[in-house]
Order: structure tokens, then sequence, then C-alpha cells
């Protein structure tokens, strides 16, 4: 990070900090420390336009501070861009806490996270994310109502996820092998967590050949023996032959190194992040004629889910958003196809056509 001495060290346009904020066009950034904890946060708020910022919590052991901020960055546009292609009337944020989520969590932490929410008076919203649980966030909704994702309310929002991250994948399938039947076709995925877990068994219920590789060994050995799903290594992924890669683990995983070996025609995962490089690989993904289902569009199932919660609607709404899925992926395939556009910049032009339409009429929060 950086450190501020005195007040004439204060300028500006030498601040890395503010220099990243104005790259993404973030609206706020909050660095949250409590020594008597051990929480170490920042929580980013890119855009409100729309509505409140929601996203969720992602509690991680990131290398360092800066990589912790990156990524918050990243993430929290993303949300921006979820809620808004998937027409919720949300604005998009995202919080992370640096730490491992096997040793480090306590109910303090997560109470004294909850005021740090609570302190933004309702401009952010969270939710679990990655290395959280809906335990977890009950500890947070104790300090702030400004919260979703509770037991006995929408609850754990992967099922919705990994739903509609399926049903994009299959207006992938129609595009590239003629039909979204995905019987009999070979799909990798990387990370069988909650949301890779619920992905395999539909796959599975469809009649997929399914692939699977994780960190988790006893995950891996669970899946493949309840739905007869192939393990492979964590690197082995990338040279399996597959119709679709999934990604549903962290990401940057399409990146100069994995697409000169990924035997696939798909890329549709729930990861979040997916391109190393969105200008980049992005690119080469369309030249390589592989069809990349944006994963912000792709994976909108669990902020579906959240919004549900938040304005009273029931799971079979939240449900159908997801399947809806579908449309919004072929939309975004047959108008890069027409237009000779990479796939991610035609989703990122859907959001924010719609971010600024609203914007006439509304200011942010």
């Amino acid at each position: 990070m950086f450190e501020v001495k005195n007040i004439e060290d204060t300028n500006l346009a030498e601040n890395p900090v503010i220099a990243q904020m104005s790259k993404y066009d973030h609206e706020q950034l909050l660095f949250c420390n409590d020594n008597a904890t051990g929480l170490k946060a920042i929580i980013a708020v890119h855009n409100t336009v729309l509505g409140p910022a929601l996203g969720g919590t992602r509690m991680w052991p990131y290398a360092t501070e800066t990589e912790a901020l990156t990524d918050v960055l990243r993430l929290s546009r993303g949300m921006s861009y979820k809620n808004s292609i998937s027409g919720l009337n949300l604005g998009g944020g995202k919080a992370v806490i640096i730490g491992d989520h096997r040793t480090m969590k306590s109910e303090a932490l997560f109470r004294r996270f909850g005021k740090f929410v609570e302190g933004l008076a309702g401009k952010y919203i969270t939710a679990e994310d990655v290395g959280i649980s809906p335990i977890d966030m009950t500890y947070v909704n104790m300090e702030t109502n400004h919260v979703v994702g509770l037991p006995g309310k929408s609850g754990d929002p992967s099922p919705v996820t990994a739903y509609g991250t399926f049903m994009g994948m299959k207006a992938c399938a129609k595009e590239q092998f003629g039909s979204d039947n995905l019987a009999g076709k070979t799909v990798a995925v990387q990370g069988v967590g909650h949301v890779g877990e619920y992905l395999v068994k539909f796959l599975t219920e469809e009649n997929a050949n399914v692939i699977i590789t994780d960190i988790n060994q006893d995950a891996l050995s669970k899946i493949s023996k309840e739905y007869g799903a192939t393990v492979v290594g964590l690197d082995e992924i990338y040279d399996v032959d597959m119709d679709i890669y999934a990604p549903c683990a962290l990401g940057a995983t399409v990146n100069d190194d994995t697409l000169s070996r990924l035997k696939c025609s798909i890329i549709a995962g729930a990861a979040n992040n997916q391109l190393q490089n969105e200008d980049i690989h992005g690119k080469i993904v369309m030249e390589k004629g592989i069809i990349y289902a944006p994963d912000f569009a792709l994976n909108a199932g669990g902020v579906i889910n959240c919004y549900s919660e938040v304005k009273g609607l029931s799971s079979e709404w939240a449900m159908d958003k997801a399947e809806a899925i579908y449309t919004t992926i072929h939309n975004i395939v047959k108008r890069s196809s027409s237009e000779n556009v990479p796939t991610y910049k035609i989703a990122n032009k859907m959001a924010e056509e719609r971010i600024e339409s609203i914007g006439k009429v509304k200011l942010p929060l």
C-alpha cells in the first residue's frame, strides 16, 4: 500500500489507491482495521446509480494488501455490471476480509465487520461469498440489517447461481453446437465448492460427461462417488479433451498459459473475473472460435437470489429469473457474432447502457 507521512504527501494525482479508483470509476473505498478481533478488510462501492451497492464478502489469505485491493476493485465493478445486465435495481459493491477462513473466523470478527457495514448507512448491502457461510452472515447481522443470504430467508445462493450458470451454458451450446442439450458433452468443472457441486448435479442430470478438480480432496472424493465424475489434477484440467471449460473457483484462469492448452469450444463457468486481461484474452478467445460467456452475466443467480430477499420475492421468482440468464447469454453471443466484437465487450456495453439510461433519472446514493 502507501504511507502518507504528512499533509504535503497527499497529492491525489500520485496516490496509487485513488488512481485505481479512478481507473475503475469507483465511488468509495472503506479500509477496515480492528486489532482486537484481527479484522482487516476493504469494502468497495463501485456504483449506486441503480440502487444500493449489493455484493458479497470474500475471506481470503491475500499475499499482500495490494492484491486484496485489486481484487475488491475488480469484483465490485463486476457486481455493478452483473446487477445492471440482470435488470436489478441494485448498484455494485464488494468486500474482502484478509485472512484464512479455516483458522481466523470468529463471532467477534464478523460482528466488528458488521459495524463497518452499518457505518455506510445502507449504501452497501453484504452477503456471503468465497470463504463465508450463511452462519457467518448471522454474526454480521447482529450489528447491521444491511445483510442478505441469511438462514431461514433466501439462504445459500449457490443453487440459484449454479442453475443460472447451467442455463447460460446451454445457450452457448445452442449457438456452438446447434442444440442446447448437453447430453454426451464433456464439461470440465474447475472447483466443486457450493456452486460447483450444484453445477455438477445439473450437468449429470442432463447426462453430460463431467470432469472435476479442486484443492479439496474430500470434496472431490464425495462428488466423484455421488455423480460419477472423473477426477483430474489441478493443473491437468487445462489439458483434458473437453467441449466446455467451466471455471468455478478463483479468477484469471483464462490466460496466456491456459489458452494455449485448453481444448474446448465454450468457456462458461461461475467464477468471477475469468479473463486475466479482458482486452488481451477476450480477443484471443474470440479469434480461437471459443464462445466465452461473460462471467458477471452468467453467474448472476447469486445476486438474483439476494435481490429476492431484499424485495421480499419468492424463491420461485429467483429461479425463474436465473433461468432467464439463458436469454441474456444468447443475446450477448448473437450480438458478438453479428458485430464481430468479443462477448465481454458486448456484455460490458449492455450493462453500461442501462446504468447510463437510468442515471438520467436517478442520482448516486
